[in-house]
């Protein structure tokens, strides 16, 4: 099997593994995490409703700008992270549930979570 396909494979029983001990409410939804090689995207999700509750990714204007440079390191999660966080905030929510996706708690991933910490959502 070709590399590419069993990391892709990995991740998605990993995700798997997770999703079935985690979900999201309407008072603590569930933070959904994807990243690319050259983006990451977040999603506050209700899974009661099966609704995305708000979402923001480094392909949106308003976080090229404050980014400014590349978007596929650290800082720009953790500048990301800070922006949702404060989204989230605003919306009245305190707190949420991480979910991974899959992916290593790592990196751009811990980073992200960094800057949600920062802007004052518990997890």
């Amino acid at each position: 099997m070709e590399p590419a396909k069993k990391r892709i494979q990995s991740r998605k029983r990993n995700k798997a593994h997770v999703r079935k001990r985690i979900s999201g409410t309407n008072e603590r939804p569930r933070v959904s995490v994807f990243r690319s090689a050259n983006h990451i995207y977040v999603q506050a999700i209700d899974d009661e409703k099966g609704m995305i509750l708000a979402s923001i990714s480094t392909t949106k204007k308003s976080a090229k700008e404050k980014i400014g440079g590349y978007t596929g390191n650290k800082a720009a999660a953790n500048t990301v992270g800070k922006m949702f966080g404060e989204e989230l905030k605003a919306k009245g929510f305190e707190k949420i549930v991480f979910d991974r996706n899959g992916f290593l708690y790592h990196g751009r991933i811990k980073s992200l979570a960094d800057g949600i910490r920062e802007a004052g959502l518990l997890f």
